[in-house]
């Protein structure tokens, strides 16, 4: 347990960020979801609009220390390939 002010701090301070970046996370899920959504229903300016809607979901989250750089690359690569494709 922790016996310092700081360290009780601390605590207090990682379980309100664990809510906040839980929630920008989840945020970001679900703009994935609404292009993965559109593209099963093969609905191309739907999914386009969702993409560029995602775009900078994916962008803050990076800038936020949610999600690696790398993985929001991977991320965009992959959707927006899949999107070109219909």
């Amino acid at each position: 347990m922790a016996n310092t002010p700081q360290a009780k701090k601390r605590i207090r301070r990682n379980a309100n960020r664990a809510e906040i970046n839980t929630a920008r996370m989840s945020r970001i899920r679900s703009f994935v979801k609404k292009i993965e959504t559109a593209i099963a229903a093969g609905d191309k300016n739907a999914a386009k609009e969702a993409l560029s809607a995602a775009q900078p979901e994916l962008a803050r989250g990076v800038s936020r220390g949610v999600l690696h750089k790398n993985t929001a690359a991977r991320k965009m690569s992959r959707l927006t390939k899949r999107v070109a494709s219909l």
